[in-house]
């Protein structure tokens, strides 16, 4: 199948047209006409990923390799680097970022991950009714994410409408209508500025809330007739 029809295919699931303005998902890297015989899902690319595959495959990233225009290609700086291999085994990639965190890895997460049924979405938010301690709620958050570490901002001692989004979400804190809001990435700022809006955060992690990707997306591309493997993303931060 053609890198061309693959994209097609995807597009039809998540649209590409979903993706935020500063966004850069879709075909990366490859000739829409070359034919893809293998694809790996994986949340990023490194070097021990590009060592390990197969010259010609198909990586299907959850993160674009190239966010903005490059200006330079230093071999010996990312992203060039990893794209000096790719082009030499002939590796392409599509990226399915925020147009599938939107269609896909949010509900996903909420649903099968947390166990909760979703009561409402609007963009990149899922809501939830939940009737629990703010306390148990968190716990029950982090063993259901295996978070190596919880950090949260408290506001109040019960949870009763939760929000979600995967990965980095802190700036759709002023948006958000709900007690508590689950999302990665959140910096001192965004606490302060939760406090003096009575909102309580619970840090869910970018990587570990991430990390479903390629489960999720994989089980939509088995018909495709091609081999699908599912990479073992590995977390840029180790916790001492």
């Amino acid at each position: 199948m053609r890198l061309s029809d693959i994209y097609d295919r995807l597009d039809g699931l998540s649209s590409f047209e979903l993706q935020e303005p500063w966004d850069n998902s879709g075909i990366i890297v490859g000739d829409p006409e070359r034919e893809i015989e293998k694809i790996v899902l994986s949340i990023d690319i490194d070097e021990a990923l590009l060592e390990e595959i197969e010259e010609g495959t198909l990586i299907i990233t959850h993160h674009p390799l190239i966010f903005d225009g490059l200006k330079q290609l230093r071999f010996d700086r990312y992203p060039a680097k990893l794209l000096e291999t790719m082009v030499k085994k002939e590796i392409s990639n599509i990226a399915m970022h925020t147009n599938f965190d939107q269609t896909h890895l949010n509900a996903y997460v909420a649903e099968e991950v947390l166990g909760c049924k979703i009561a409402a979405r609007d963009g990149f938010v899922v809501y939830l009714d939940i009737r629990d301690s703010f306390d148990v709620f968190a716990r029950k958050v982090a063993d259901r994410l295996r978070l190596e570490q919880l950090k949260t901002v408290k506001c109040s001692e019960a949870v009763t409408r939760v929000a979600l989004t995967t990965g980095s979400g802190a700036s759709l804190i002023d948006a958000i209508e709900a007690d508590c809001f689950l999302t990665g990435d959140i910096k001192y700022h965004d606490a302060m500025k939760a406090k003096t809006l009575g909102l309580s955060l619970i840090d869910i992690g970018h990587f570990e809330s991430e990390r479903y990707f390629g489960e999720v997306l994989g089980g939509y591309l088995k018909n495709l007739g091609l081999t699908v493997i599912i990479s073992s993303s590995k977390n840029p931060f180790t916790y001492i």
